[in-house]
């Protein structure tokens, strides 16, 4: 059977911690879209972690931790990764590598820095990741796939075309050096070496698993409102960050992702540009910034200050529609409990007429959030482990979010330890 762990908004849910949770009982956890341009942040018995590329699993003595095909795969921050964990104590995870998974290279990280500094005031708040021009060139079949690196003749042919259409921009657009195709061919051998021992049919590997009757879990990145189509088009990302996008970024038959746990704040957070519609501000916003998250919303990638907002009932109905929610996940509760009253977006006014259906970017920017206030529980509900002994405030806060995106909440997190988890 096949689960996927996916995200409600704009990405930094809390995802790593419910995969992280959920991968106990999993064999198999598969990354399947995106690069390491956002990171989940993790606290377990080995400390805390901020993982880019490796799923979430890979603190599990039985996982196998997969990179799909649908990755943006950049080999040197990997095993950078990989290490990292590895001298913090945590035994080394059993990694697979999708021959068909594709590689950043240096030069989609020049791009993309060049691309936001050409752009100045109109720039997408990319991550300068390299994700964009990655994607364009996956798409645009001038992309390196894993498979590449072991037919060196073609390679080397391939590597000499792609300078070529590089180079008209770099010279003529950015004004910038021009790249050398040996050292991109150079670049490419420097990554085989490393990424050769875990090279692997990934999809005919995990059809066999579920032969065997395995549990696999899909890790994806990011959240709903970010997927190039049905998100906040332009200022989201280039990887589709939908559930139903696991099948082809993983190479697993759609049929079997029977459980979609899709994971909500209780409060909305969002890094990089675009229409937010529940933002605050000032002190208000300082302070939810301040007591958010674990340490604090900063962007566990980029260390950038996250936007922050109340909770939105029209962007999460529609996130949980679009990913085809089975469970819904509600995390950081616990951070509410400073609030004597908690506002919630309940509606958008666009135009002067009040709609719970979320639009489309042009009318996006336009909508106005319809408030609405709940009292609060006003203390720490850290360390609860049952439903019944929330607080009634509280409870009331999850029953009328619940009731109001029609989902139902079955897991919430009070905390951000593995074991801060309460199932109803």
């Amino acid at each position: 059977m096949i689960k996927a762990v996916v995200g409600a908004n704009w990405g930094d849910e809390g995802k790593g911690k419910i995969t992280d949770m959920l991968a106990k009982q999993a064999d198999i956890i598969v990354r399947f879209q995106g690069g390491a341009n956002a990171g989940h942040t993790i606290v377990n018995d080995y400390g805390k972690f901020a993982l880019h590329t490796l799923p979430s699993g890979v603190f599990y003595n039985h996982t196998t931790s997969v990179i799909g095909n649908g990755v943006a795969l950049n080999v040197p921050l990997l095993f950078k990764e990989i290490q990292g964990i590895v001298e913090k104590g945590v035994p080394a995870p059993k990694i697979l590598v999708s021959d068909r998974a594709q590689m950043v290279m240096s030069y989609h990280i020049l791009l993309d820095q060049y691309e936001e500094e050409r752009l100045g005031g109109k720039s997408f708040g990319s991550t300068k990741s390299g994700i964009a021009p990655f994607y364009s060139d996956k798409f645009s079949k001038i992309g390196f796939q894993v498979s590449e690196l072991f037919d060196e003749e073609s390679l080397k042919e391939k590597v000499e075309r792609v300078c070529e259409t590089k180079n008209v921009l770099f010279e003529h657009l950015y004004h910038k050096p021009l790249l050398k195709s040996e050292e991109i061919f150079e670049e490419l051998m420097s990554y085989k070496k490393m990424v050769e021992p875990y090279v692997c049919d990934v999809s005919l590997y995990l059809w066999n698993a579920l032969k065997e009757g395995k549990e696999i879990l899909l890790e994806g990145q990011l959240g709903s409102l970010k997927d190039p189509d049905h998100g906040i088009y332009p200022m989201v990302t280039s990887s589709s960050t939908l559930a139903g996008y696991g099948a082809v970024g993983a190479g697993v038959p759609p049929y079997e992702i029977k459980k979609i746990v899709t994971v909500c704040k209780a409060y909305s957070s969002a890094v990089g540009a675009g229409a937010f519609v529940s933002e605050i501000f000032g002190d208000e916003a300082d302070e939810l910034r301040r007591r958010g998250g674990d340490g604090g919303e900063y962007g566990a990638t980029t260390g950038r200050p996250r936007r922050m907002g109340w909770f939105d009932v029209v962007a999460s109905k529609y996130g949980c529609r679009m990913q085809g929610t089975t469970d819904v996940a509600f995390t950081v509760l616990d951070v509410l409990g400073y609030l004597k009253e908690i506002p919630v977006c309940v509606g958008y006014e666009i135009n002067g007429e009040v709609t719970t259906d979320f639009p489309t970017t042009s009318l996006l920017e336009k909508a106005k959030p319809v408030i609405e206030t709940l009292p609060g529980w006003n203390c720490d509900i850290r360390g609860i482990k049952k439903y019944e002994e929330l607080p009634e405030n509280c409870r009331k806060y999850i029953e009328f979010v619940e009731e109001r995106i029609g989902f139902p909440i079955t897991m919430i997190s009070n905390g951000p330890g593995r074991d801060d988890i309460i199932y109803r």
